[in-house]
């Protein structure tokens, strides 16, 4: 096994030294480690993926660095056994390791987001998939004529390949031959008398391409929109600042300007990395750029198959393709020369990683803007705080297509009977005139299942789940999304966080009472209200239960593009950047529930949501409607979505957070401990709080440890930070971290470290 290099041996010249980092998930684990490079690995770089000795294991490690000494003496290196297929380029090699540094993780999950799809603690990648490709060869063609013996199928092979119209050397693939009766068996037969060639080619696994939303004729750019480009293109000639905020009302075609700035970057040799905040937006804005720029733009999401992902990278590696364009992981894109990243819808929470490393997209994209000497551009009708203070903003304060922003109309809950379900007498009102009219509608609900809990009126009791502490959710009969033994036929009761599910009982089993309530209402409850109540439009439902089956967002969303009328009812991910230019109305039903939630971002949250849907009506349509129902109709957030008011809003909340010394004046980083049995949970969490004591920058404010709910059967705890010195905390935290792991007596307590939480 190769060792640590030790400061008590003197270096070696004359060497070749890889210096590899094992993909393997310890965090205790120092490295990199070296290794000599035989002769056979002359080509091994930074970057290469190396299947080396580890111990008793074979591991795929990352070579980091490469050198002409170690440390120690050539006969006490080890050498790898062989080299995998081409990883990343040093430029990646450098961002994956800038990024387990910042957010606390160990370099090899870091290096394992710009690694080649499939490229693992496995050893090896995903294959690239291979055709045959069948040439006749003189003596083929002559076969044809000069009567040498052939068999039926080979005979109609070779007139394929090489009859009447055939263009000498032409080749045909396996499966263009196979009507004229080839197989893989006589293609071989010909080949061995010398009658065809045969060779292997790569095969594309293309990636399919959604049609709602395309639009295939180019933009004539408004003067605001030409203004726009001519900021970002300076941004990429290094004139002017390089990262800039596209603040744009919704509808104001923020989309054109990106193409146009592609455009420039293409025109100057560069590339670019177009971020959208949803998988399900991610194939929407391909087939905008495809229309413009064809098989120059890949596509890179986790929903592709590993096939189509590992030959999307590597077209954009080789530089077949030049524009990535994907979710948060797209930022990892092998793009060489970039030229411009763009964060559409910026202020989506969505950009944030939920696992180990939490990284947040935003904050990598400007990293390796910067790197690049790339322009940086965020683009949001409702921007985050910290866009809104750091960046410099470009204005477009019209929609492209001339239209006026729609009338919002806040409608107060208070006033309506609990009784009377989820709809508001006047949200009840305006959906029939829009059935009536045969128009379209959005209506969003950011809750899915049937009912939010289920109780006993009896005595009281709540269902929650077994393992979290939290609500089950009700299910109605047959709702998509069940669990893996189907659809139960009376309903069933699903935890949201870790899938647990069981079937609604028929009494309470404390009291023996059959009187069960449900209570509130949530996306599939509301679907099977707006299918009476709007009949006979059609009425479609878009949430992660619909959605769960590859490619169901993307048929949902067509089917409602391509439908004359109806009703679009789902969460949030109704809300985001679709443009169907048929809604005349949209409404947002308990808007302000993101506003109970115990977050210094529930403000940001819930402006962002209600501005964000009310942005979906009135395109392309004179006017249109906006439904906010409220129980907080006063409250800041929906006053100033109420009137299309982002500066207001933002410069109210900029105030609040200085006050309170919140981002962006100031940095959290949180670290999070979780164990089986909570006594392990509560240590690991006051030792980890000591040792932070002595080591965080003065200044930095300690708080916790702190309970936090149940989760998947593991007892919680978290420590809070929050610092004006951001390097200087995050390098105390994973010192102290890294502490914590090396302990023996805390194998058990799994650690997460989230630096900037959202």
């Amino acid at each position: 096994m190769a060792r640590p290099p030790s400061a008590a041996n003197p270096k070696l010249a004359a060497v070749t030294i890889a210096k590899v980092e094992p993909l393997t998930t310890a965090r205790a684990l120092r490295g990199p480690f070296d290794y000599l490079l035989p002769k056979r690995l002359a080509d091994v770089g930074v970057g290469s993926v190396l299947l080396v000795p580890f111990g008793r294991r074979r591991l795929a490690g990352v070579v980091v660095e490469v050198a002409e000494s170690s440390e120690l003496p050539p006969e006490r290196l080890a050498e790898p056994i062989q080299a995998l297929e081409a990883g990343a380029t040093p430029e990646l090699v450098g961002l994956g390791l800038w990024l387990a540094r910042e957010y606390c993780s160990t370099p090899a999950r870091g290096l394992e987001l710009v690694l080649p799809p499939g490229t693992g603690r496995g050893g090896a990648g995903t294959r690239p998939r291979l055709e045959l490709l069948a040439a006749a060869t003189e003596a083929g063609r002559a076969a044809l004529g000069d009567g040498t013996r052939l068999g039926r199928r080979q005979r109609e092979g070779l007139r394929a390949l090489a009859g009447d119209g055939a263009a000498p050397g032409a080749e045909l693939s396996l499966d263009e031959l196979v009507p004229a009766g080839l197989d893989r068996q006589v293609l071989r037969r010909l080949e061995a008398r010398g009658l065809v060639t045969l060779r292997a080619r790569e095969r594309r696994r293309r990636p399919a391409v959604s049609e709602v939303g395309a639009r295939s004729t180019r933009q004539r750019l408004s003067a605001e929109q030409g203004a726009a480009v001519e900021a970002m293109v300076g941004a990429m000639d290094g004139a002017g600042d390089r990262e800039l905020l596209l603040h744009g009302v919704t509808g104001s075609g923020k989309t054109e300007v990106y193409l146009a700035a592609a455009e420039a970057a293409l025109e100057r040799g560069r590339g670019a990395i177009v971020l959208v905040s949803e998988i399900a937006l991610a194939p929407q804005t391909v087939s905008r750029f495809a229309a413009r720029f064809g098989d120059g733009v890949a596509v890179l999401h986790s929903r592709l198959t590993g096939g189509e992902r590992r030959d999307e990278w590597q077209r954009l590696r080789s530089g077949e393709a030049r524009i990535c364009v994907g979710p948060r992981s797209a930022v990892f894109a092998p793009v060489a020369d970039l030229g411009l990243v763009v964060i559409d819808e910026e202020h989506d929470a969505s950009y944030k990683q939920e696992g180990d490393p939490r990284y947040d997209a935003r904050e990598v994209a400007r990293h390796r803007a910067a790197e690049a000497g790339a322009a940086l551009v965020a683009g949001s009708a409702t921007p985050r705080p910290e866009s809104w203070l750091g960046l410099r903003r470009l204005e477009l304060a019209r929609r492209a297509d001339g239209g006026q922003l729609p009338r919002v109309d806040v409608v107060d809950l208070r006033e309506t009977s609990p009784r009377s379900g989820p709809l508001h007498p006047r949200t009840a009102e305006a959906l029939a005139a829009v059935a009536q009219a045969g128009g379209k509608t959005i209506v969003l609900l950011n809750r899915r299942g049937w009912a939010p809990f289920l109780s006993c009126r009896a005595c009281g009791r709540a269902w929650g789940c077994p393992r979290c502490d939290v609500s089950l959710v009700v299910h109605r009969p047959g709702a998509a999304g069940a669990g893996p033994e189907g659809p139960r036929p009376e309903g069933d009761l699903r935890c949201h966080h870790c899938g647990h599910a069981e079937p609604i009982p028929d009494s309470c089993p404390d009291c023996g009472a059959v009187a069960l309530a449900r209570h509130g209402a949530g996306t599939e409850r509301l679907a099977t209200l707006l299918e009476d109540s709007v009949a006979p439009l059609p009425v479609f439902r878009l949430d992660s239960d619909t959605a769960s089956r590859p490619g169901a967002h993307l048929e949902i969303l067509r089917r409602f593009d391509e439908a004359g009328s109806g009703v679009l009812v789902g969460t949030q991910m109704v809300a985001k950047g679709h443009d169907f230019p048929g809604v005349v109305l949209s409404v947002v039903l308990d808007a302000d529930a993101t506003l109970r939630f115990p977050d210094f971002r529930a403000e940001e949250r819930t402006f962002a949501l209600v501005a964000q849907l009310a942005g979906r009506s009135g395109r392309g349509e004179p006017g249109g409607e906006v439904i906010v129902q409220t129980l907080a109709p006063d409250a800041p957030a929906i006053r100033h979505a109420a009137k299309h008011d982002a500066p207001g809003f933002l410069e109210g909340e900029l105030a609040r957070r200085r006050a309170l010394r919140y981002p962006p004046f100031s940095h959290l980083v949180r670290v999070e401990l979780s164990a089986m049995e909570p006594e392990a949970a509560q240590a690991a969490a006051e030792r980890l709080a000591g040792a932070l004591q002595d080591g965080i920058p003065k200044g930095t404010e300690l708080l916790g440890p702190a309970p936090r709910f149940r989760l998947r059967g593991r007892h919680r705890r978290q420590v809070m930070l929050k610092a004006s010195d951001r390097a200087s905390t995050v390098a105390a935290v994973r010192d102290a971290v890294e502490g914590l792991a090396a302990s023996r007596r805390l194998r058990e307590v799994a650690v997460s470290v989230d630096v900037d939480p959202q």
